[in-house]
Order: C-alpha cells, then structure tokens, then sequence
C-alpha cells in the first residue's frame, strides 16, 4: 500500500509525540515539521532525524502537499491552522483538544471542515488505554444493569481536561446527544493561561436516553490520594441498576457488579501504548470511509458543545439547552462574570497548582 504524507506544525511535547509514531508507522510518510521556536525544533529534529523542517508552517505545508495535515498549537490558532491544512490540499486534519475555545469558533470549524468534504480527527486518545476499555468493555457487557449516571473529575483545569472527560464517559453513554446542560464556576487565576479557564467548574448534563452525566474540573475537584501524579488524578465512570466500573488515568480500573463482585486491574496513561493505534486508525479511515476514527471529529464536536454549553451556563446561570443554535464568545462570559475572588480548593496540592500556595 502506498504512503500517506504527513506535515505536522507544532513541536511541543504533543507535537513530538505525533511526529514520532507518525514516523513510526510504515503507512504514513513524515515529510515535514514545523515550529517557530527554533529551539524545539532542532530539538525535535535531533530525535525524528533527517526530515524537512521550517520555522514557517503555511510555506512548508503549501510546498509538501500532505495527506494529513497535523497541528498541535494552543488552542487560540484553529481556524488559522485549519484554512492552512485545507489549503494544502490535505485529507485529513488532526489536532490537540479541546476543540475551539468558543462556539463561534466551532461553528465556523464545523463549516470549513464539513464544505471540503475533509476528513478529522481530535487527540483524544487516552480511551485506547487498556483501563479505559476495561470499563468500557464492563458497561457494554450489561453487567451494570440499566446505567443512570456518567461522571468525571479532573484536578487539572477545564481547557487541558474536561474535553476529555466529557468524551470517554460520551463513549462510554453509548454516544448519546446531549439535550440541556446546567453549570457553576469559581476562580479566576486560570483565564489568561494559554489554555484559558476558571479554576473550577461542575455541572450536570442530560442525554436524550435518560442517563445524567456529573462533572467537576478544576481546583475543587476532589483529590485522588491512590494518584502520584497531579495530572492524573481523573476518575471517571458509570452507575447502574447493578453496580458501578470506573477509571483513574493514572491508577486502574476498578468495578462492582451483581454477578462479578469487587474486581480491579492495572493501567496508566502511556502514550508508547496509546499513540499507534490513534495513529493507525488514521490510515484506516483514510483507506475506507466506512473505517470511521474514533476520535472523530463529529463526535468530538458533541462534546465540545456540551464543554460549551457548560460555560455559558456557569457565566449566565441557568440551564441552557443542546444543540447550540447560535454561536457565543463563551470564554469573554466567562471573565466577565465569573467573581474575582479565590477559589477553594479541594486538596493542598490544589492549592499549589493554582498558584494559592
């Protein structure tokens, strides 16, 4: 079978890791990366070896002409890096969560995405983890009963974390349409980070099939002690009839059923285990239409509608209802409205982490 070509911009640590298992993969062909840091490019370049680099992305992608056109930037560039891999002529874009930091923004994504015919693909990739599908592999089983409840917790903050946790427990729900959402936010430290957020948001969502999704993100989140690392401190799961199976990102899975009783088991976010198969599913999709990614695009709209919705919720009050008909600015609701005064923190390394030590 022949290569597909592959540009990706963007020589972060996410960047690397994409660069890396796309040249790892002998279905894809790496013919170019960039980055406007000099620094991290050479850098880059002294573990990918000889490949064509450039600190300006629009000339490289424009001249390479890839299949797949990879960005892993700050989310405040995505429509820019979207046009430039359409441009580019190519067929698939791939890039970092979350979505779009607005739904104006989504909505235009939507639009320029769906008018090329593209195809896309968001880095949700953590559900290829042999934990995650554990309790995936649990819930669809049965052996739960009828599932009332999806929930998620992350200590780290809303725009690194909560598209994820809203997309996993969306799997795990079946992919279920969300119809109306309803949210509260705290603490201002976070809204000029480069992934710009408050320090803590909760909220509910109701699916159309009847289950109640539960999420916190953020400095109130509450702390998982059996975690090391701060950025793994995510629990997220699903409640039945019969019992319960749930995930920690960084520490196994665990569940209780009728018929099984307590079970447990190991695993940790790893991305020598969790990129290829992310990266594989590339070369399917792109091989056959039918072969749908997924981490894709249609569905990590969803649920970026849904992290959406939460916001406008938390800055406005009130429930807001799904699908979004109209598009907002729901990061400027958010630091106009949100108090200007500490959030309270669920644990001291929390604290720490939001700068309140």
């Amino acid at each position: 079978m022949s290569k597909y070509r592959v540009v990706v911009v963007g020589m972060g640590k996410r960047g690397l890791h994409h660069a890396t298992f796309f040249k790892a993969n002998n279905r894809f062909e790496l013919v170019g990366v960039a980055s406007r840091d000099q620094a991290r490019l050479q850098a880059a370049l002294g573990k990918l070896g000889q490949v064509p680099s450039s600190n300006d992305a629009r000339s490289l992608a424009l001249s390479a002409k890839p299949d797949v056109f990879c960005f892993c930037t700050p989310p405040n560039v995505r429509i820019d890096m979207i046009k430039l891999g359409l441009e580019s002529g190519a067929k698939l874009i791939a890039f970092e969560k979350p979505v779009a930091l607005t739904s104006a923004e989504l909505s235009t994504m939507r639009d320029l995405i769906r008018n090329a015919r593209a195809k896309a693909v968001v880095s949700h990739q953590h559900r290829y983890g042999v934990h995650y599908r554990k309790v995936k592999e649990i819930i669809a089983s049965g052996a739960l009963g009828r599932v009332h409840t999806v929930y998620a917790t992350a200590t780290g903050w809303m725009t690194h974390m909560l598209s994820h946790m809203i997309d996993y427990t969306s799997w795990y729900n079946n992919n279920a349409a969300a119809t109306w959402v309803m949210a509260q936010a705290a603490g201002r430290s976070k809204v000029t980070d480069n992934h710009p957020s408050p320090d803590y948001i909760g909220g509910f969502v109701q699916f159309a099939n009847g289950v109640r999704g539960i999420y916190e993100c953020g400095a109130g989140a509450p702390d998982q002690p059996d975690v090391a690392k701060w950025w793994g401190k995510n629990r997220l799961g699903a409640q039945g009839t019969e019992g319960f199976a749930e995930v920690l990102t960084n520490g196994g899975w665990r569940a209780v059923t009728k018929n099984g009783g307590a079970q447990n088991g190991e695993g940790a976010m790893n991305y020598e285990l969790d990129m290829p198969p992310y990266i594989q599913e590339m070369a399917d999709w792109l091989d056959d239409d039918k072969r749908v990614h997924q981490c894709n695009f249609e569905h990590a709209c969803q649920g970026a509608e849904i992290m959406l919705a939460l916001q406008r919720s938390a800055a406005e009050g009130g429930q807001v209802s799904l699908p979004l008909t109209a598009g907002a600015d729901e990061q400027a609701l958010l630091k106009a409205r949100v108090a200007d005064r500490p959030v309270l923190v669920s644990c001291e390394q929390n604290r720490k982490e939001f700068g309140l030590a």
